[in-house]
């Protein structure tokens, strides 16, 4: 192999991580804006943030399909009394793999409410979360999100499984 080749070897690879750690932080940030962009009832910016058709399936409570329905929800009255009684939607960094233009990971995700009355805040729920995202022309976006309580079911706590 000659240098020039050795060069341009080193470069492409180079690219490929640099790439690599380009979709991770873009990732991250998507899902680093759900929370947010849904307590501040932004509904548009919210279901933004899915594809067209992507999916939001928060197990035992509702399934939506689309933009249209992720939007509904957050215009929702029982989102919006949530948020204007004091609620924060806190999402740990996601485990990602990237995989070409698709990527898979899964989180942690909790809801956090304000109590008027004691003068606190409180822990309301904490869910497992698994992701599906895929590179579009508009960059990255959620194609599919799973949010299911860590109430003690198996099947919720194997979606944290690697």
């Amino acid at each position: 192999m000659s240098e020039n080749d050795e060069l341009w070897a080193a470069v492409s690879e180079l690219r490929a991580r640099v790439r690599l750690l380009e979709d991770h932080l873009e990732v991250s940030q998507l899902v680093a804006q759900y929370g947010p962009a849904a307590d501040s009832g932004s509904a548009e910016a919210t279901a933004a943030l899915w594809t067209e058709d992507g999916t939001f399936d928060a197990v035992g409570a509702m399934e939506m399909h689309g933009r249209h329905q992720i939007a509904g929800m957050i215009g929702s009255q029982g989102h919006q009394h949530l948020i204007r009684n004091g609620c924060g939607h806190v999402l740990t960094v996601p485990h990602i793999v990237v995989d070409g233009d698709e990527a898979h990971g899964r989180s942690y995700a909790m809801n956090i409410r304000w109590d008027a009355e004691q003068q606190r805040f409180w822990v309301a729920r904490v869910s497992a979360n698994t992701w599906r995202w895929l590179r579009t022309p508009e960059g990255w976006r959620i194609a599919e999100r799973t949010n299911a309580n860590l109430d003690g079911t198996p099947e919720h706590r194997e979606m944290l499984a690697p």
